[in-house]
């Protein structure tokens, strides 16, 4: 009995074989690789399995530009619709630069981000991007420029758009007392005293100081961008990633952070610039402005699209002008940089989901959407958006030719972000440093970011 059995068996296997081989000559138009299944193939069979489980790839996107959570939204929804294997999610943090260095701490990190800094390219944070050449063929050789890293030559992160930071100011109001804005220090401050003389009721310059990434934006604007165009790019970027003291004077009492602090100290005694400077937010200042109680403010192109949704009357009246020479000898500047960058992590699972997803991003009529959204101009050769209204575009213009044109500090420590530095501008105006005190322990932080990040 047992016999039979084994020789039924024995059949049984005999016949399966004979059907497993009759099944593979049936599908010998498959494609082999080194004597494998062919690996698109064989994603797709488990991309079917994925979808017949019910299963999707979840990609995490972390930002902290809040100005295009809702444009991505539009965008995400569009691509998760277009297909069942990948569902995106945007995760937006105001304090982004910080929660980011939690974020890798805890091992939660997510698969892509927008969140970028030398530290992290030098700790292997960031995949390499540099063979995506269908995203490289279509960016702007100057931007590609931007987006590599000076130490490896290699990409780490794309950027999609352009943008520009200076004074946005009153033309209206300037205009009715006859004042322009000046290309020196000294003469700001007597423009920023006739506004304060002649319209009491107005802020000369509006600081909402609340908002830690606004006052690390103008350590990065106008100190560092002091450093930038008295080195050079090249020269600065090298400077700051050797952490060259000699070079950078962070703590000098007559260096860019002393002199830089002493201005600002001398606004705020002044009264030249709002009294709730630390409480103030940025809706404040965008009310204020629109409303003609504020002449002046520092931001990037991104505000526009909130003011002109705060007032449509307003943009004829919006002017745009560099950050005037603080420093002996020195050059008025104007951010024109890379904006809008993405990274993946070099430890995400889903690297080709992330790729995808941005290939849909980063498609024409997405991006035209974008950049009219971001009123940023788009960084790709084949995008043309109506970024902003046209007198804006030609402030913006004559702007970016009359001053040294700055990029971002991405070359600052990991262990020291702008937010960090925006906090230190805090407890400045809070009366907790004097302008000397302010410098050094500025070029401490510095310091002590850099060695975290080694």
């Amino acid at each position: 009995m047992r016999k039979k059995k084994w020789l039924a068996i024995m059949m049984a296997l005999t016949m399966m074989a004979g059907c497993l081989s009759g099944c593979g000559g049936a599908e010998e138009g498959q494609q082999e690789v080194s004597g494998g299944v062919d690996e698109t193939a064989a994603r797709k069979e488990e991309a079917s399995a994925e979808q017949t489980s019910g299963e999707k790839v979840r990609i995490k996107l972390f930002t902290g530009k809040i100005e295009t959570i809702d444009v991505m939204d539009e965008i995400i929804a569009d691509f998760n619709a277009s297909q069942d294997r990948i569902e995106v999610e945007q995760e937006y943090q105001k304090d982004a630069s910080n929660i980011i260095k939690i974020k890798f701490a805890s091992g939660e990190v997510p698969d892509i981000m927008t969140t970028y800094e030398q530290g992290f390219v030098d700790e292997g944070k960031y995949l390499d991007l540099s063979g995506q050449s269908e995203w490289w063929e279509r960016l702007s050789p100057s931007m590609k420029e931007a987006c590599t890293d000076v130490k490896s030559g290699n990409q780490y992160r794309v950027c999609t758009n352009m943008t520009m930071a200076g004074f946005f100011y009153n033309k209206e109001m300037l205009d009715e007392l006859g004042l322009e804005v000046p290309q020196q220090w000294d003469d700001f401050m007597k423009m920023l005293e006739t506004i304060k003389k002649e319209k009491p009721e107005v802020t000369p310059w509006f600081i909402f100081g609340s908002e830690a990434w606004h006052l690390g934006h103008l350590i990065e604007f106008i100190p560092h961008g002091y450093v930038k165009a008295t080195l050079g790019t090249i020269d600065a970027k090298k400077a700051m990633l050797d952490d060259d003291q000699a070079r950078l004077r962070f703590g000098e009492p007559d260096g860019p952070m002393a002199v830089f602090a002493s201005r600002m100290l001398e606004l705020q005694e002044k009264g030249l610039i709002n009294e709730d400077v630390l409480t103030a937010t940025s809706d404040n200042c965008i009310q204020d402005f629109v409303n003609g109680k504020a002449a002046m403010f520092s931001n990037g192109m991104w505000v526009i699209s909130s003011l002109l949704e705060a007032n449509p009357d307003m943009a004829d009246k919006i002017g745009f002008a560099p950050y005037p020479a603080y420093m002996p000898d020195s050059k008025p500047v104007v951010l024109s940089a890379e904006d809008s960058g993405y990274s993946i992590s070099s430890t995400t699972e889903h690297k080709e989901e992330a790729i995808e997803f941005l290939n849909f991003l980063f498609q024409p009529e997405n991006q035209k959407k974008y950049s009219e959204a971001a009123k940023a101009p788009s960084a790709f050769t084949d995008v043309d958006a109506d970024w902003a209204p046209e007198t804006i575009v030609k402030e913006v213009s004559e702007a970016v030719g009359s001053a040294v044109n700055i990029g971002y500090t991405n070359e600052k420590p990991a262990g020291f972000s702008g937010d960090d530095a925006g906090r230190m501008l805090q407890e400045l105006f809070a009366g907790q440093f004097s302008a000397e005190e302010f410098a050094k322990a500025y070029e401490q932080a510095w310091n002590d970011g850099m060695n975290t990040g080694n």
